[in-house]
């Protein structure tokens, strides 16, 4: 009994030394390190000071320390940065749905400003401006070397006044100009309409309206369809969404989620974790979806997206989207200004991250360009196309009724309206044809 208290002792007492041995160092490293933050502190007051005092010409001190702050925080990411008190209180505005400037969601990339995505029915919109569109020049002068806040700054200006941007693009051999005029943005956060027994959700993006709007306009397009049995599916509309507020991303993927998890988020401490879940209810009432994404959808349109395909509610359809997969806080700091940082990640329920990634579609479908088409050759086309009953002296058809004549000519009618769809917008009628057919497939006419 003895032995063993005695050998307990030793382990205890072996133990606390080998404790002290590790800890040491440790210990060192920490104080070395404090130092080093602590040195780093008094270079920067010095260079403050030096500059202050020696800079060719008088300085704002206050400039200054933005300038730093700024620095600090976008040398983290792209998404990260300083708002002064007039950015804050620009984007509460924004997240509320109305603001001033061109209708364009930016980020940074190789030193350039990057359209994410343009919004819809906006001045950059209606001026042809694309995703992935590359902007080097705000009128003439580059946006090279320039933080994203700083870009952004030039691209602003009164209601009315007009902007010239430089544009490089994919399979575009030289850069080339873009004339916008600014104008009061109104975001109309969903828009909702019915083709061929399809209802369309046109989500551009996600702010404080953007799932009550969602919620009225589908009830709106189901009660004047005569119900939700008139209804082939859903078609919800992603492409060129930016994105915007978490919280909105989560209530339009559990208005279409029975159960399960939507999204869960991960920051460098564990314990700060949070996984969202979905509550009973779907909307849809289990009716077919299929989701529209490209390279334009964001942010809070790819955790809509990635929720819906994860749990096998909805079909993706279109390319594949930007890869913004990471939550930003923003933090009110003294002044009235604040800090906008990255705290976390975001995760599919399947656990995937789509940062840098994208979600990938379920169907891969690419929005062809439109060729210009001369008006003198839509005429000749016209012209040649001709039918029986266009020939002169050509029989009657006496073996229908009218009623079976009118149902005939409503059928191409619908048919024809589906052709013109299709090339106004080839994605949207290829998400139309994948409902009539999963519709059709179980026995719903």
């Amino acid at each position: 009994m003895k032995k063993f208290m005695m050998a307990a002792a030793a382990g205890t007492l072996a133990g606390v030394v080998v404790t002290t041995q590790v800890a040491a160092p440790l210990m060192a490293q920490e104080s070395e390190r404090n130092t080093n933050v602590y040195e780093q502190l008094d270079l920067f007051g010095d260079i403050f000071e030096r500059i202050r005092a020696q800079y060719v010409e008088e300085v704002d001190e206050g400039d200054l320390i933005e300038a730093a702050i700024n620095g600090m925080l976008t040398s983290l990411d792209p998404h990260s940065g300083y708002l002064s008190p007039q950015d804050a209180e620009d984007m509460q505005v924004q997240t509320r749905g109305e603001f001033g400037g061109l209708g364009i969601e930016v980020t940074q990339e190789d030193g350039f400003v990057k359209v994410v995505s343009p919004i819809d029915g906006t001045p950059a919109d209606e001026a042809g401006v694309e995703a992935g569109d590359f902007v080097t020049h705000v009128d003439g002068e580059s946006v090279l070397g320039l933080t994203l806040d700083e870009a952004v700054e030039m691209m602003r200006g009164p209601v009315g006044s007009e902007i010239v941007i430089t544009v490089v693009r994919e399979g575009e051999i030289e850069p080339f100009d873009i004339s916008i005029i600014r104008d009061t943005i109104t975001l109309t956060a969903v828009r909702a309409r019915t083709e061929q027994q399809t209802v369309i959700l046109r989500v551009t993006t996600f702010n404080d309206q953007t799932y009550p709007n969602l919620k009225e306009g589908l009830e709106e397009q189901i009660a004047e369809a005569g119900g939700m049995e008139a209804v082939d599916g859903i078609v919800l509309d992603l492409r060129n969404n930016p994105g915007g507020l978490l919280t909105q991303a989560i209530r339009v993927s559990d208005a279409f989620l029975e159960k399960g998890e939507i999204v869960s988020t991960r920051g460098r401490d564990p314990a700060d974790g949070d996984r969202f879940n979905a509550t009973p209810g779907d909307l849809a009432e289990g009716k077919p979806i299929v989701v529209l994404i490209n390279g334009g959808s964001a942010s809070a349109s790819e955790i809509v997206a990635g929720a819906l395909q994860d749990h096998r509610r909805a079909i993706v359809v279109g390319t594949k989207s930007f890869g913004k997969g990471s939550v930003q806080t923003v933090m009110p700091l003294r002044g009235d200004g604040a800090m906008r940082l990255t705290t976390s990640r975001y995760y599919t329920p399947s656990g995937r991250s789509i940062q840098a990634l994208g979600v990938s579609p379920d169907i891969l479908v690419e929005q062809p360009r439109r060729a210009p088409v001369e008006e003198e050759d839509e005429e000749e086309t016209n012209a040649l196309v001709r039918s029986e009953a266009d020939l002169r002296g050509s029989l009657d058809n006496d073996s229908l009724t009218d009623e079976e004549i009118r149902l005939i000519e409503e059928d191409r009618a619908r048919a024809e309206n589906v052709a013109k769809l299709r090339e106004e917008d080839y994605q949207l009628a290829y998400a139309i044809d994948i409902l009539k057919g999963l519709n059709t497939l179980n026995g719903v006419d």
